[in-house]
């Protein structure tokens, strides 16, 4: 909350003017599993944003319709040679994905650990919600199975 006042006032005025507001953030859960009640359970805050960036992140280009640049495009990376692919370009997708895709969230760092000799890759991705200032962590395995 902050206090802003005009020149005319003379700032005289007590009373603070709100010039931003909390936002909650909620999602559904993907796992769809039932509450007792019948109802289904909800993810909330952090927990809320962390899904949608593994959701955003784990989307394929051209699987969201009439936007065929949103998502990460992460299965791809399993079909390319693991031996030539580059951290810093896995990095350079994870940062454009979360800063074009996902307002709730600022990315920060990325750490890849490929490992071609199992074609996997394992991500640890940093980033910061917005609304409450955490940090949070997010770890992907990217394994093909055959």
């Amino acid at each position: 909350m902050a206090r802003v006042f005009s020149l005319e006032d003379g700032n005289l005025s007590t009373k603070p003017i709100i010039v931003s507001r909390a936002k909650e953030y909620l999602d559904v859960d993907l796992s769809f599993s039932a509450k007792v009640g019948g109802d289904i359970f909800k993810k909330t805050e952090a927990a809320s944003v962390k899904q949608g960036v593994k959701t955003l992140l784990m989307t394929n280009n051209g699987e969201k319709p009439f936007d065929f640049e949103y998502g990460g495009d992460l299965n791809n990376f399993l079909f390319e040679n693991l031996e030539d692919l580059d951290e810093d370009e896995i990095s350079d997708i994870i940062s454009s994905a979360i800063t074009n895709y996902e307002p709730r969230a600022v990315f920060q760092a990325v750490n890849a650990h490929i490992l071609p000799d199992y074609n996997s890759i394992q991500l640890t991705i940093y980033f910061r919600i917005i609304n409450t200032m955490e940090n949070e962590v997010l770890n992907l395995e990217l394994t093909r199975l055959r």
